[in-house]
């Protein structure tokens, strides 16, 4: 799983979020900004630096790792990273601290010990998301970052858990780009379906997608609307052939066929919460 490009789209949107992991934030952790440098001479990429705002001052500058593999030289490389930015900026900053984010403690590197004073100090933070709570308890954005973690079988209902509250809590704009992160974190955990049969999983209808919208924005929506349908009466097929655990009869196959688009998108919803075929037959009855 691609969880650079994930945590990269969760710090530009929100870099207060890292501060959200912090016992002890800055005042000014809203007007932070982020970034990703590169250090020459050698060259050093560190993959996430906050800076402080620069109108007030000498501050403190925050380095972040995501560590998602082992890597047993890890503290090497990123003391060595820090120190050499730091010693380059010196007037910019009157302090440094650090930031590490594993998914469990098993990740961490195993020997330590030359580190043990920064490790043990207050100026390097190593962040266990395993270990920060009950995912629905969390901050919306930290959440985000669970569900990084979060194993096949429970992400689905943690992702729909998570769209529900985004809805509930973040403006139209907001939750929008939350949506897509959403989505785009199931993509690389089920890459073996398409971005459309992730949307449908989640249950979201085809008029939130993106494909949509971009479809919408360059006046093609009506020309393509037959298309849509079929693709999404072919998807939802397949979503409830694996839902239901059989092969459905070709009658109730061409009902679900002949359905308007409007109508698929209910049943993309509705499919979430079937069991058995009675339910789906009991759904298509209802529309009688």
């Amino acid at each position: 799983m691609r969880r650079d490009s994930i945590f990269y789209k969760l710090f530009q949107q929100s870099p207060s979020l890292l501060f959200e992991l912090l016992a002890n934030a800055p005042n000014n952790a809203s007007a932070y900004r982020f970034d990703s440098v590169a250090v020459k001479e050698p060259k050093f990429e560190i993959d996430g630096v906050f800076l402080p705002p620069e109108n007030e001052g000498a501050g403190v500058v925050y380095f972040c790792e995501v560590q998602f593999q082992k890597d047993e030289q890890l503290y090497e490389r990123l003391f060595a990273e820090s120190a050499l930015y730091f010693y380059r900026q010196r007037a910019r900053f009157k302090d440094w601290q650090a930031v590490i984010i594993y998914p469990t403690r098993s990740l961490e590197q195993s020997d330590v010990y030359p580190h043990r004073t920064l490790l043990n100090g207050d100026q390097v933070h190593r962040v266990y998301l395993n270990e920060l709570g009950d995912i629905r308890s969390l901050p919306l954005w930290v959440a985000l970052m669970v569900l990084t973690t979060i194993n096949e079988e429970q992400a689905p209902e943690e992702a729909r858990h998570l769209l529900t509250r985004t809805r509930q809590e973040a403006p139209p704009p907001l939750s929008q780009v939350i949506i897509e992160i959403v989505t785009t974190i199931m993509v690389y955990k089920f890459e073996q379906l398409s971005r459309v049969e992730v949307e449908l999983m989640l249950g979201i209808t085809l008029q939130q997608t993106r494909v949509y919208k971009e479809i919408k924005e360059e006046g093609r929506v009506e020309g393509r609307v037959e298309g849509r349908k079929e693709e999404a009466a072919n998807l939802i097929l397949r979503l409830l052939t694996k839902r239901i655990g059989q092969k459905l009869s070709e009658e109730v196959s061409q009902q679900i066929s002949g359905l308007p688009l409007p109508v698929l998108e209910d049943l993309s919803e509705a499919l979430l919460d079937f069991t058995s075929l009675t339910d789906l037959q009991a759904w298509l009855n209802n529309l009688s």
